[in-house]
């Protein structure tokens, strides 16, 4: 049970390349949200997939 409690907590690696300017934009961001550009990322892709299965979710109604 530990082990799959781990692998799902497990974090990729993705490499990822984005503009000078959105990246600006990004790191400013986070820095008004007291989080890294990375962690800013991760949590602006978290809540567009709850978004997203929320509308999904919704459309079958």
């Amino acid at each position: 049970m530990a082990d799959s409690v781990k692998k799902e907590k497990a974090k990729k690696q993705i490499p990822l390349r984005v503009s000078a300017a959105l990246y600006n934009e990004l790191a400013q961001w986070a820095e008004d949200e007291f989080r890294s550009i990375n962690g800013q990322i991760e949590y602006l892709l978290t809540e567009c997939v709850k978004h997203r299965k929320k509308s999904y979710k919704d459309s079958e109604l």
